[in-house]
């Protein structure tokens, strides 16, 4: 007689099913937000093709000037509403995509709202980065399907985190990137039923997003060879690079705690972009979310005194951005400042030790400084290799500094939750 197969559980048909579905979703999130941004760049600057830096360099000087001080005054109205409707309806105020993943409900019109003005703003040069509102928007997205699907708690958390990070994986490429993202940072939880769906919809998001969103390395650079010069570079660079990111982490955290808390928005948010504005003038590479000085630090393409400067232009500059009040993440700004500090020591150190391709020193730096400002090594490690396309080669020397680096920054936070730091 014929032996009877058991049949597929209905609750795992349903998560395979949201799973999916989340996946779609983000992707599609994450391609409205590439298109979005794009699109205001294009239209702010006046170029159809070519990036963004490129786009700034051909319009008039004073377009910067005049994108900033928009910037400021639709940030400045837009947050200030959404935050006082918040004050006034609880149910209705802006929750953030850890608070999701903790149980919280995300309220439709706000969240979208509040992902559509980071787009904005980041489109007319503001220098912030823009992952947090695909990560919203996909959060948002696994926060509807799983309470229609009806699936438990834990299910849920899960799957609001793998939205998020197929969100991010979506809007820059990275579907690796965006699955450890969410399992490192959001879920904290390595183990079958956090990969599984995370990897899955990160997978689809990326491929559901690549019908706009473009294929290939967000930082298109060479592929560096190994060299001895460079793994020393890479064990001594680590914990220096992490003294440097700690001070940003810090220098973000205190903007925050001063950002405007009522209507000084309204006043703050405009002069400070504004500001931003006037400097880009003679600095345009600090505007945006970082990726243009990110591309002149891993290609070396400007004297590397210059790639300094403009690296401690875009760490005030974000810090100021944040302090006045704009909503937005620090994953591109962080990357770039890292890459402009690592060229700039890897440069010192190619007078001690010649030989090795400069740019070289700014890749590893960018990973290393990424890793302890998103406490998340992982991570960090994923998205700089997925970002530029990066072989084998370089997996090793880049551990070895995000290590050290990363150690720095374990050593620091420990001493401060003691008293000791």
């Amino acid at each position: 007689m014929p032996v009877a197969l058991p049949s597929t559980p209905k609750w795992i048909l349903r998560l395979v099913v949201v799973t999916a579905l989340v996946g779609i979703g983000s992707g599609i999130g994450g391609g409205l937000v590439y298109l979005a941004l794009h699109s205001i760049q294009h239209l702010a600057f006046g170029y159809s093709e070519g990036t963004f830096i490129e786009g700034l360099l051909d319009a008039p000087p004073v377009s910067r000037v005049v994108a900033l001080a928009v910037a400021g005054v639709i940030g400045g109205v837009g947050w200030w509403a959404l935050r006082r409707w918040g004050r006034l309806r609880p149910k209705h105020a802006i929750v953030s995509v850890e608070s999701a993943v903790n149980g919280r409900r995300m309220p439709w019109f706000v969240t979208i709202a509040n992902a559509g003005l980071q787009v904005v703003i980041v489109g007319l040069g503001a220098s912030i980065g823009r992952e947090v509102a695909p990560r919203e928007l996909g959060a948002l997205v696994a926060d509807w399907l799983t309470d229609r699907a009806g699936v438990n708690a834990r299910e849920r958390r899960i799957l609001v985190a793998c939205g998020a990070g197929a969100g991010l994986a979506a809007v820059y490429n990275v579907p690796f990137g965006g699955a450890v993202f969410a399992v490192e940072i959001l879920l904290a939880e390595i183990s079958f039923a956090t990969v599984l769906p995370a990897l899955a919809s990160s997978a689809i998001a990326t491929l559901v997003a690549r019908v706009v969103v473009p294929a290939n390395p967000l930082y298109p650079i060479e592929q560096f060879p190994l060299s001895p010069s460079i793994v020393v570079w890479a064990i001594l660079a680590g914990p220096v690079i992490g003294f440097a990111a700690i001070g940003f982490v810090r220098l973000m955290q205190f903007a925050q705690r001063i950002r405007p808390k009522s209507w000084g928005i309204l006043i703050v948010m405009p002069l400070v972009f504004t500001a931003v504005g006037v400097v880009s003038l003679w600095f345009p590479a600090i505007l945006g979310n970082g990726r243009s000085l990110g591309q002149l630090a891993l290609t070396a393409s400007l004297p590397v005194l210059l790639i300094l400067v403009l690296t401690l232009l875009k760490v005030f500059a974000t810090a100021g951005t944040i302090g006045s009040g704009a909503a937005g993440g620090t994953l591109t700004p962080a990357l770039a400042v890292g890459a402009g500090f690592g060229l700039t020591i890897g440069a010192a150190w190619n007078l001690v030790w010649p030989g090795a391709p400069v740019a070289v020193f700014a890749l590893i730096g960018a990973a290393a400084f990424l890793a302890v400002s998103m406490r998340a090594p992982l991570t960090a490690l994923l998205l700089v290799m997925e970002f530029t396309n990066q072989g084998p080669d370089m997996f090793a020397p880049v551990m070895l500094c995000v290590a050290g680096a990363v150690a720095v920054g374990y050593l620091f936070e420990r001493g401060r939750v003691t008293g000791v730091a």
